[in-house]
């Protein structure tokens, strides 16, 4: 087996010392859960005991990695995140693209799994030869952004690509983020458990290398892909990034603004927020991820501004002037915040402040800067903001739940659930809560003939497990989703890739049961730690209130669309797979408290 180590670092963190050891695993492993964030979902389900507290030292923190990571082929240069989430209670998922991932797979290993704490804050230092890791006490580095921590010790010869966290992570904030490159694994609270860990950051040295299993192919095949990803399907990306959505969104009456109160806030102020206007705000440079041929990567000011970032901390918070959007957007990079969470919950804040249910001087349309400081610091009321929606409506009640935007605790990525029915399925039901990422049923309802406008509990069920299965493809080959135009045959083309990095050979059958697996393993891991079906719902701000055009949602259709999802993905109701379903998949192999020494009889 090529492209994969077959082992894994288990590292154990105790008082001011660092023991490593090698874990092997068995190449059933790679063919039931590929890589990636199916790797990753396999191991926390693994080391991660049952009912762990997420910010506790047997907590586990493991970096996941591709078999195609290293090699020539485009967007693979990323790693894996996973966690118990701290913000949510359940598995939560990051994926970043770095030189990091780059410089962590040389340590010759196919993942790191970290557990323990260390008694004062320290850089944890990873080496091929097991001697040398170490982690070494950095009290001064406290209070760093991760970009600050990064250019000094490349300049002190200290260590030049890190995994590392910023003030928020130090703090525990539940939504902070971990950063590498400049790019961050962002949502549901990595960067807290890291800090609970006191490990402010992690550098790797190593040369080992997996190589391949069929070079021509591969240098061919990467050849063809990056050609086909310099394309017109990445156009749009390349010119002016997913930023470009805002304007577009705005006039289909999908943008949500003022904590989801209404859309649309009208193309003048949309343009202002576009491309254009930001770029007449501050200096607009095109830049590109590690070993990525499409080059979305637009920054402004120096600040990287994607529509996710550019929702929530602009319309979400009514806020439409582009520097003070672009200057809130650097501040959550430099102190470590996810930015959908931060800007959902100050906007959950301000209108609870605008109701009268709490006295801070907060409302919409405020500068949010000093804010953002708060929340990282844990300062005033920004303590309870860097809890996140859910558990700061637990504080505020009085109503305040009924439009706390969140599923699961996970604050809502930028597309109104009113309007987009299929994927207002999507946010309920997704493993990490709600999200855009591992569901991007958000697609479906801007096809051709779809009617985004209703809830089909008919055919709704399986456009959600069809875009959740694409995703767990993408993120287990680790490839970035916006090559999704350019890869015809996803289940085809990621056969072959895998058959030529690894050697084992790999049908497109063979990976949709890999993906119905990576699937079962996150749902069976969320039953786990005390899900409930009632946790699949969205908050009652979308079924009570219309919006000014009429249109609204059903509670009793998501009732019958989750419910039908859950059957059709063969869970037992209020709860885990079903008996069919563990012995279709062999998941009684795989969901055990130690990994097997050797897999399943048979895969197929």
């Amino acid at each position: 087996m090529r492209g994969n180590f077959g082992r894994i670092l288990l590292v154990e963190l105790r008082g001011d010392r660092v023991a490593v050891e090698h874990v092997p695993l068995p190449e059933a492993v790679y063919q039931a859960f590929v890589g990636g964030v199916g790797l990753g979902a396999y191991l926390l389900w693994r080391f991660a005991p049952a009912g762990v507290d997420p910010l506790a030292p047997e907590a586990p923190l493991v970096y996941a990695f591709s078999p195609l990571l290293g090699t020539p082929l485009t967007t693979t240069a990323k790693f894996a995140v996973l966690c118990k989430s701290p913000l949510t209670g359940r598995i939560s998922d990051g994926l970043s693209s770095s030189r990091f991932a780059l410089a962590a797979k040389r340590l010759g290993v196919d993942a790191i799994v970290v557990r323990g704490a260390l008694d004062r804050l320290s850089w944890l230092h990873l080496d091929e030869d097991p001697a040398a890791c170490r982690a070494e006490p950095c009290p001064a580095w406290a209070g760093l952004s991760a970009h600050e921590l990064s250019d000094m010790a490349t300049k002190q010869g200290l260590f030049r690509h890190v995994s590392a966290i910023g003030p928020a992570g130090e703090r525990q904030v539940r939504y902070a983020t971990i950063s590498n490159d400049g790019r961050h694994a962002g949502r549901g609270g990595a960067g807290a458990v890291l800090g609970a860990k006191r490990v402010k950051a992690i550098s790797v040295r190593g040369a080992a290398v997996a190589g391949v299993a069929d070079a021509a192919s591969v240098q061919a095949r990467a050849r063809d892909l990056a050609a086909r990803s310099a394309g017109a399907a990445t156009e749009k990306y390349r010119a002016l990034g997913t930023a470009a959505n805002l304007e577009t969104f705005d006039r289909l009456r999908i943008l949500p603004r003022r904590n989801f109160q209404t859309v649309s806030i009208g193309q003048a102020a949309a343009r202002r927020l576009a491309p254009e206007g930001l770029a007449r705000a501050a200096e607009h440079v095109r830049d590109s991820c590690a070993g990525c041929t499409i080059g979305c990567d637009h920054r402004y000011g120096g600040t990287r501004i994607e529509y996710e970032t550019q929702f929530a901390l602009g319309p979400l918070i009514d806020v439409d002037d582009p520097a003070r959007l672009i200057a809130a957007a650097g501040a959550c990079d430099a102190l470590g915040l996810d930015t959908i969470s931060a800007g959902g919950t100050l906007a959950f804040a301000m209108e609870c402040a605008e109701r009268g249910l709490v006295d801070w001087p907060l409302r919409f349309g405020d500068d949010v800067l000093p804010w953002l400081g708060a929340i990282a610091r844990r300062e005033g009321a920004g303590d309870l903001l860097a809890e996140g929606t859910r558990r700061l409506a637990a504080v505020i009640g009085q109503g305040s739940e009924r439009f706390a935007c969140h599923v699961k605790g996970l604050e809502l990525p930028g597309y109104e659930p009113r309007a987009m029915q299929t994927f207002a399925l999507g946010l309920c039901v997704a493993s990490r809560g709600a999200d855009h990422n591992r569901s991007g049923a958000y697609q479906a309802d801007l096809q051709v003939g779809v009617d985004r406008y209703r809830a089909d509990v008919a055919r709704a069920p399986a456009r959600v497990i069809e875009s959740e299965d694409n995703a767990a493809l993408l993120d287990s080959l680790i490839l970035c989703k916006f090559l999704r135009g350019a890869i015809r045959e996803p289940w085809r083309e990621g056969a072959e890739l895998l058959t030529m990095v690894t050697g084992l050979s790999r049908g497109e059958d063979d990976l949709r049961r890999s993906a119905r697996r990576i699937a079962a393993v996150r749902h069976a891991f969320n039953v786990r730690e005390g899900w409930t079906l009632a946790e699949d719902r969205l908050p009652d701000r979308f079924h009570d209130e219309a919006l000014e055009d009429g249109a609204s949602l059903s509670r009793a259709d998501v009732v019958a669309m989750v419910d039908a999802y859950h059957a059709a993905r063969g869970h037992v109701p209020q709860g885990g797979p079903s008996e069919r379903l563990r012995r279709e998949l062999e998941l009684d192999a795989w969901l055990t408290d130690a990994p097997p020494l050797q897999g399943p009889a048979s895969l197929g």
